[in-house]
């Protein structure tokens, strides 16, 4: 099933890419040019928190049209996607 769902979650996405993009290119600058240990950990920090704001996002997308979607019920094992996800999860928060 892919995700984004709609045009706008699409967007979102899309947009907080960019964001993420722009956030690693400026850490691979910070390390490149030397920046001390605190503006190198901030920056990761940033990259983590819209890592972790987009699989939010994607996650919520997901579940809701995905799994609890009345029209695509019968479309779909929902135990089976259910356990998929679970795994998924499970994966991104090690």
């Amino acid at each position: 099933m892919p995700v984004p769902h709609s045009p706008e979650e699409k967007k979102r996405a899309i947009t907080r890419l960019r964001r993420i993009r722009g956030q690693t290119d400026a850490l691979q600058r910070a390390i490149e040019e030397g920046l001390e240990c605190p503006a190198v950990l901030q920056q990761i920090a940033a990259i983590r928190g819209a890592v972790n704001g987009l699989m939010a996002d994607v996650l919520e997308s997901h579940l809701r049209e995905g799994l609890f979607d009345p029209s695509k019920r019968r479309q779909i094992d929902q135990a089976a996607e259910l356990d998929t996800t679970l795994d998924l999860i499970r994966r991104y928060l090690r």
